[in-house]
């Protein structure tokens, strides 16, 4: 009996660690791809225009079940940055309006939600899972990244983002 408590014990710890997990270094080089989309009201985005900010960028998908777990924790983390310079930026991998819309009114995301309806680009930015996730600096720079879900209003998380938002 005392072997299977510690057992659970030992689970729900690998449990809590693995949902607060850490942001990766970007260690690819060259510059951070062009990404120019359209939200879903129709109004063009373009990275370039974020700069000054730290920038959550996130390729996901309505079929994701971490996407879909995840994204009221990324509203919270809106609320722990505060005043801090910083937007998330959700790109829908290659599904369409009326798909990603039955997601948004349901799952309420509080973040702009960007269209790849062609999936351009996912080649581009070299997603190949859901969610992928990218920080890029105030200078546009990628300095982070993460694949799969995660708790983003950890204050692990919060903490990292808060100080690359200082550098």
């Amino acid at each position: 009996m005392i072997n299977r408590i510690a057992l659970l014990a030992l689970l729900f710890i690998f449990a809590a660690s693995a949902s607060a997990a850490d942001l990766k270094p970007y260690t690819m080089t060259g510059p951070t791809p062009a990404l120019k989309l359209l939200d879903l009201q129709g109004r063009p985005h373009d990275l370039v225009d974020y700069r000054g900010q730290v920038v959550l960028l996130q390729f996901w998908a309505t079929y994701c079940t971490p996407c879909r777990k995840e994204m009221p924790s990324m509203n919270k983390l809106i609320k722990k940055m505060g005043d801090v310079p910083f937007k998330i930026l959700a790109v829908d991998m290659g599904e369409s309006k009326k798909e990603v819309m039955r997601f948004v009114n349901e799952v309420k995301p509080e973040f702009t939600i960007l269209m790849d309806e062609q999936g351009d680009a996912l080649s581009s930015w070299r997603v190949f899972a859901a969610p992928s996730n990218f920080i890029i600096d105030p200078q546009g720079n990628i300095k982070y990244t993460l694949f799969g879900g995660v708790e983003w209003d950890s204050d692990e998380i919060v903490n990292q983002l808060k100080a690359l938002a200082t550098k």
